[in-house]
This record gives C-alpha cells, sequence and structure tokens, in this order.
C-alpha cells in the first residue's frame, strides 16, 4: 500500500511539473524555420508567460497596445526585437534587428546543432531576477525593502536586459548586431556572469539579499 501511495504521488509530481512545464505556442514556427513545441521553459514563473506564437515575420503592428497586460498575448520574439531597437543606432530599425536575431538562430543552430529557441528561453531564464528592491518611506527616511518580482515583470527585465546586452557588443566595435546577440544569448543560456543580463540579475538579488 505504501509503494502505491509513494508511486502515485512521484506521478502527481511529475504530472504538475509538465503542466507547468510546457511553452504556449505548441505547433507553430518561429520564423518559419524554428519549431516551438520542441521548447521547455524550466521555470514555472515565467513560463504561462512566454509566447512563441509567431506567423512569418513577427510583425503584431502594435494590436495588443491597448490591451490590459496585452504584452502577454504577444510574442517573445517580437517583444525581444523591439527592445533591441529602443535607443541608439538601431532605433526604429525593426527589419534590421528582426534579421538579424533570425541570422543570429542560425548561426546558432550551426554552431550547436540544437533548436535556438531552446537557448533563447535558457537565456531568459537564466535572466530573470528572482526579487527587487523598493524603497519604504519611514517618517523622513527611505529605507530599502527586499520584495519578490512578478513574473511579468521578470520577463519584462529579463528581455530588457538581454538586449541592452546584446546592441552594447557593438559600440565602439566592428561586432554586427547578429554577432552581439549570438555573444549575449549564448553566455546567458550557460548562466555566464560575463553576460551583461546575468550579471545584472546577480547585482539586483545581491542588492535585494542584503535590504531583507
Amino acid at each position: 500500500m505504501e509503494t502505491e501511495v509513494e508511486e502515485q504521488s512521484e506521478e502527481q509530481i511529475e504530472e504538475q511539473i509538465e503542466e507547468q512545464a510546457p511553452i504556449a505556442g505548441i505547433g507553430t514556427m518561429v520564423f518559419g524555420k524554428w519549431d516551438a513545441a520542441e521548447v521547455v521553459c524550466n521555470d514555472p514563473g515565467i513560463s504561462p508567460y512566454v509566447n512563441l506564437r509567431t506567423i512569418g515575420t513577427p510583425h503584431s503592428g502594435g494590436r495588443h497596445a491597448n490591451a490590459w497586460f496585452g504584452k502577454k498575448d504577444l510574442s517573445i520574439i517580437e517583444r525581444f526585437i523591439n527592445n533591441l531597437m529602443r535607443s541608439g543606432k538601431f532605433s526604429g530599425k525593426k527589419q534590421h534587428c528582426a534579421q538579424s536575431l533570425e541570422d543570429a538562430f542560425d548561426m546558432i543552430h550551426e554552431r550547436s546543432g540544437k533548436n535556438p529557441l531552446q537557448k533563447f528561453i535558457d537565456a531568459i531564464t537564466e535572466a530573470a531576477p528572482c526579487e527587487e528592491t523598493t524603497r519604504i518611506r519611514v517618517g523622513a527616511v527611505n529605507v530599502p525593502k527586499a520584495v519578490d518580482s512578478s513574473p511579468s515583470r521578470r520577463l519584462d527585465v529579463a528581455l530588457r536586459n538581454l538586449a541592452i546586452g546584446s546592441t552594447s557588443a557593438t559600440r565602439k566595435s566592428k561586432r554586427s548586431l547578429t554577432q552581439g546577440v549570438i555573444s549575449e544569448l549564448t553566455k546567458a543560456a550557460e548562466g555566464d556572469v560575463n553576460s551583461y543580463a546575468v550579471g545584472k540579475r546577480h547585482e539586483v538579488e545581491r542588492i535585494a539579499a542584503s535590504a531583507r
């Protein structure tokens, strides 16, 4: 009887993990090449917000802009491209940023032989901070206080920092945006602190730990 109960409990745990892990985007092809059904997110907190539903070129025309939390219905591929062209020399160059990301995925696949979307999701998982700090006013003094980050904000911060790390690699350098994206995603997916996004996450979490 005890063994049956243990087996049932293990099966229930496995089912719960399987329910948390899948990526929203099964049956879709990103850039017409990479199958989202093969991708798994190991972070159950952000997996419901990871959307890989992309048809052809990731350009929605801002149709989700006015919806309440409409960004969760927007592909993270497009959200990353939008972050790449936030400012600087890539500002407004969405087609260029999209092509650079597609070329980066192609080169990652050539080097590793694996689905580059998995490396992209792993990079987001490693770059998403779990806690941050806020300031609480006590009398006339602002006191830092550690707080847990919401899943939506964790994804926002991860995408922004990955994009900043990718674009900053091209400054005062002969590197192209494609090379910058490859370098940042590869380092972040491995949890390398030399990655801008991973280093930023460790910095934020270290400050939050001291403010508990």
